[in-house]
């Protein structure tokens, strides 16, 4: 039997590490996180940046994903179907909602984020292409695992981490959500996820009217729900998200719905 070679196997571990948030990271954060000496987490870091996978920041030593990785990553979801028939319907929504709009689909057990179109307006934003969101207690997870069979085992058999007070953990509880996403065409996230911001998707059929990804905003709270009623989202957004699903599945071949 084949075996892996360790270095592929740390570089790739290093890129996934780079990717797991907004921040840069120094050589002692990436080598103490992936139980590397420093030499060797050096060693690799360096390879990779020769290659233009990763960038070092001159000021601060700390090392973030480069270009070319990008480019690589944007080369294949280009040629992704989804992502392609979304793209128009995407930027409208982003407009019409003035909300940022996340494009994910079920990968190893959680949501991946295969289009992001910025919130349009001046404020510092990052890039979440290829971020990866949990699948019970964001709106988009919560779609997938609705309507997917699949994503539907992987949450359960998952764990259903509490990342604040809202979250829900229990599987009785998570079960009735799924139905009321059913019942409803639409997941939401009201601080389940990150305190002050919440979301709202829907799902995306292709032609087979199987659900191939999920489509969703995400805000601030105050922005996204009603100041009438707490936790209420506001019905025009629901709607806008609602329709953008529905437009890029009809685009797939799924007919109305």
């Amino acid at each position: 039997m084949a075996r892996n070679i360790q270095s592929l196997e740390r570089a790739a571990a290093m890129l996934r590490l780079l990717a797991g948030g907004e921040r840069r990271l120094g050589l002692s954060d990436i080598a103490s996180s992936l139980g590397l000496a420093k030499g060797t987490a050096h060693g690799i870091l360096r390879t990779l940046q020769a290659e233009g996978f990763v960038e070092q920041d001159e000021a601060s030593g700390r090392y973030q994903l480069g270009a070319e990785l990008l480019r690589l990553g944007t080369t294949y979801l280009d040629v992704h179907e989804l992502r392609a028939r979304a793209l128009v319907w995407t930027d409208d929504l982003a407009r019409s909602s003035g909300e940022s709009v996340h494009l994910g689909v079920l990968h190893q057990q959680g949501v991946l984020i295969v289009h992001h179109v910025f919130r349009p307006d001046d404020s510092r934003q990052v890039l979440e292409i290829g971020a990866m969101q949990p699948l019970h207690c964001t709106a988009l997870g919560k779609v997938l695992s609705a309507y997917d069979p699949v994503a539907h085992s992987e949450a359960l058999e998952s764990d259903r981490k509490a990342f604040t007070e809202r979250t829900v953990c229990d599987l009785e509880e998570f079960e009735q959500l799924l139905d009321v996403t059913r019942a409803r065409g639409y997941a939401a996230d009201v601080e389940e996820t990150w305190e002050g911001v919440a979301s709202i998707a829907a799902p995306i059929h292709d032609r087979r009217r199987m659900p191939v990804g999920a489509v969703g905003i995400t805000g601030a709270v105050e922005r996204l729900c009603r100041p009438d009623e707490e936790g209420a989202l506001r019905p025009e957004l629901i709607a806008a998200v609602r329709d953008c699903a529905r437009a890029v599945s009809r685009d797939l071949g799924a007919g109305r719905f």
